[in-house]
């Protein structure tokens, strides 16, 4: 069946940079399309980043534009999410994902995403 494993999260000063990772495994390597989604407390899941799995070209949420870098390994097995410039607002679990639906970008709707990892929490103090 296959997995999204993602890595990397932890306690992050304000200011301070992250690198997250998702592992794809199994029959999870033949996406279209990955996304990073994110949910903090009390909040509804929300659009990070996405990237179309061949071609690797990316679309941000605003909130993120120009501090997020969206990228995926050669091998196409992994995939990453750069930030920098952490605010607290950033604070949340953060989760990859996958779908093998078709877009000549990437996907931003996290309800065309069937395939997910089990997110990682990410911490921004202030």
């Amino acid at each position: 069946q296959g997995q999204l494993v993602e890595s990397g999260g932890g306690l992050v000063q304000a200011g301070g940079s992250l690198r997250l990772s998702c592992v794809a495994s199994g029959g999870l390597l033949h996406m279209h399309s990955m996304g990073w989604f994110r949910q903090a407390p009390g909040k509804d899941r929300q659009f990070v980043a996405c990237i179309n799995w061949n071609v690797a070209t990316t679309s941000y949420a605003d909130s993120v534009k120009g501090r997020f870098t969206m990228s995926r390994d050669h091998a196409k097995t992994t995939l990453f999410l750069h930030g920098s410039s952490l605010k607290p607002e950033d604070t949340a679990i953060y989760y990859c994902a996958g779908t093998r639906l078709y877009e000549p970008t990437c996907i931003r709707a996290i309800g065309d995403y069937n395939y997910w990892g089990q997110g990682t929490q990410v911490t921004v103090s202030s």
